[in-house]
């Protein structure tokens, strides 16, 4: 092996490392949320919990090709969560904490959802980066405007892209899957008597 060839390896194996260490940022809002019939909507005013702290939180996962993607999954499923919601009930606030009994009370919130995310990706491709499949988790603990625990919500949302649809959006599978979670949230909260 030539001294130049010796040298190439080394080189080469770093270079793939640093670049295998990087995130590629991408953007997991939903594609659409439920629509809101103004006739069939549920009297009852709600709150979810969102503070600045939750919306920066990021996030990183497996993409494709060994490479890595961040995002900030409650910045971007908040309006999957809120539309979720006001397909459901006639008002939604957003609170600071599910303790907050001053704001819970001047807006006359009869439940609060505190959403705790999680999510998954995966990529079976060695050439493209981007996720191909996207998993979110969301789980609202409920409480009452006392704040005593009324209900837990459960919903997901699975997404899958392909390297044809995602090159202009390489958030692609996540998006899909913020559009179902919110369905399925919309959905999840219709069916529970509790929270009617």
């Amino acid at each position: 092996m030539s001294l130049q060839n010796f040298w190439r390896i080394p080189v080469a194996t770093a270079l793939l490392a640093l670049l295998a260490a990087c995130a590629h940022p991408i953007g997991i809002s939903p594609l659409e949320t439920p629509v809101r019939n103004e006739t069939g909507l549920n009297p009852k005013k709600v709150a979810y919990v969102m503070t600045d702290a939750d919306r920066g939180k990021e996030v990183i996962t497996a993409g494709g090709g060994g490479d890595k993607v961040s995002y900030f999954p409650y910045r971007d499923l908040e309006k999957s969560i809120r539309d979720a919601l006001r397909a459901v009930y006639a008002d939604v606030f957003v609170v600071k904490s599910a303790s907050d009994r001053e704001a819970i009370a001047a807006f006359g919130v009869s439940y609060v959802f505190s959403p705790s995310i999680t999510t998954n990706t995966d990529s079976p491709s060695l050439f493209t980066w981007p996720p191909t499949k996207f998993g979110i988790d969301l789980t609202c603990e409920v409480s009452d405007a006392e704040g005593k625990a009324v209900a837990t919500v459960k919903a997901q949302g699975n997404g899958t892209a392909e390297f044809a649809e995602f090159k202009s959006d390489f958030g692609l599978a996540g998006r899909r899957a913020a559009t179902q979670l919110a369905e399925q949230l919309k959905q999840q909260v219709q069916a529970n008597a509790t929270l009617r």
